[in-house]
């Protein structure tokens, strides 16, 4: 017996003014389809038919091989979405599927498998997931009979006490597979917007005699969806909390939680503190014991224990233990911070390791280098890593010395215990232990400011 999944996602979204489609909103940068999808993979859930329509080859890219889809061409309601996945449904018609809607982000899999559960075990042809809110304005009401369900009312045909009922449609459905090609083929465009209702399978089961069921979830939040850039926002808003209330949990420490988003998919280990205005993105793992904040965003990082970073952003960068960044710090994708690190105000790494207990205090540059450790940078480094056609690297010893205003030019080497005198541009290697000064000499012209500044001279100075 297969189950399976059809998930619709078709969707313009006109009141978001958007030109992506709705389901490829993000919350938390994740876009609401790949929400979806998640829970039902989690699951175990594999077989998926994604429904697209509106700018299609979007969804396309990102769902990669990931899922089947199907197109929706003209939208006419979500019952003729699923009716255009009668091919994939016919394929495998002995079990049952799981409709579910691409832009309901909070959709879960425990909610899944025990909805599913329940569905097997009354033996419905339909069973409905539920949600009981305090305010269930906005959403079709759940009719109940007995223990099974007698119709779902929109809240625009209910009557006033119909209204009162708080407990609502989800728009998730499980099917017998059978039963739903049957069904979808007794769906008429018979009421004011002249569409295919997925609801209406309901009412036409009890027509003939099937059960219908309603399973009431226990997390409210799988009824949310976005319609408006404030259902959106709420979306996101929810997300969030949720994050920081697990990552509280498992004992980390936010003494303020303005402005800190953190991605669903980030790890951060015991007794680290993120402080206001951290966003922290994709796959990033942080250690124990750091100190993150204010004001970082880092994204795809791996940080080790005892770091602080203050107003750093960083991106596909790995930080080992005990480095302090910041402020105003950009490591760019593949740095390599190596144990005991120090990185000061106005700093840029890219492409580059550097070794442990170096120091790179303010002002520079290291881009495509191999730094050793303890090497000390001076103010206002730059390696000068790129001519003009290609990016070369410098090499550069434990040990060094690097003094302020100091252009490397790629490719060079620095030896071991190497010095460079503050102002020099190196153009060629440097041995071990040697110190490079390369510096034009200095030329005076006497007098030289005198007619510049003549009606600003001291008294005396024009005698």
């Amino acid at each position: 017996m297969m189950n399976q999944v059809v998930i619709l996602a078709g969707g313009h979204g006109n009141r978001m003014k958007v030109a992506i489609p709705k389901p490829m909103l993000s919350v938390l940068d994740v876009p609401m389809l790949g929400w979806v999808i998640r829970a039902c993979e989690s699951t175990g859930l594999s077989r998926i038919c994604v429904v697209t329509g509106y700018k299609a080859k979007m969804v396309e890219i990102y769902l990669g091989n990931r899922c089947r889809t199907v197109l929706q061409e003209e939208q006419l309601g979500t019952g003729h979405a699923v009716m255009q996945a009668e091919g994939f449904l016919k394929e495998f018609d002995d079990g049952n599927t799981l409709v579910l809607c691409g832009d309901a982000p909070f959709m879960d899999s425990e909610t899944i498998s025990n909805a599913l559960k329940f569905h097997i075990q009354q033996e419905n042809a339909v069973t409905v997931v539920t949600a009981d809110l305090d305010n269930p304005t906005g959403y079709g009401r759940i009719l109940r009979r007995g223990s099974g369900i007698a119709a779902i009312v929109e809240e625009k045909d209910a009557t006033e006490a119909q209204r009162k009922v708080r407990e609502v449609n989800s728009g998730a459905y499980w099917f017998q597979t059978k039963a739903l090609l049957e069904l979808l083929s007794g769906l008429s465009q018979s009421n004011a917007q002249g569409e295919y209702y997925l609801t209406d399978t309901v009412g036409l089961a009890l027509e003939k005699g099937w059960t219908a069921g309603a399973y009431r979830a226990e997390n409210p939040d799988v009824v949310l969806g976005a319609n408006t850039r404030k259902d959106l926002l709420h979306l996101n808003e929810v997300a969030r909390q949720r994050v920081l209330e697990w990552h509280m949990d498992n004992g980390i420490s936010f003494v303020c939680t303005d402005g800190v988003i953190i991605g669903n998919k980030v790890e951060i280990g015991a007794e680290t503190t993120i402080l206001p205005g951290t966003i922290l993105r994709g796959k990033t793992k942080i250690g124990n014991h750091c100190t993150i904040g204010p004001n970082c965003i880092l994204e795809n990082c791996t940080i080790g224990d005892h770091v602080t970073l203050n107003s750093v952003q960083a991106y596909d960068a790995v930080v080992e233990d005990a480095v302090k960044a910041g402020p105003f710090v950009h490591l760019r994708p593949g740095t390599h911070l190596k144990n005991g690190v120090k990185i000061g105000d106005f700093v840029e790494v890219k492409n580059s390791t550097v070794g442990e207990q170096t120091a790179i205090a303010h002002l520079t540059y290291v881009g495509d280098s191999d730094v050793g450790k303890k090497v000390n940078f001076g103010c206002g480094t730059v390696t000068v890593n790129y001519d003009g056609m290609v990016k070369n690297r410098c090499e550069i010893g434990d040990g060094c010395f690097i003094g302020c205003n100091t252009n490397l030019i790629a490719p060079v080497k620095l030896g071991k215990g190497a010095y460079t005198a503050a102002g020099s541009t190196v153009t060629k290697d440097v041995p071990e232990y040697a110190l490079a000064v390369e510096r034009a000499d200095l030329k005076l012209k006497e007098d030289y400011s005198k007619k510049k500044l003549r009606n600003r001279l001291f008294p005396g100075d024009d005698e």
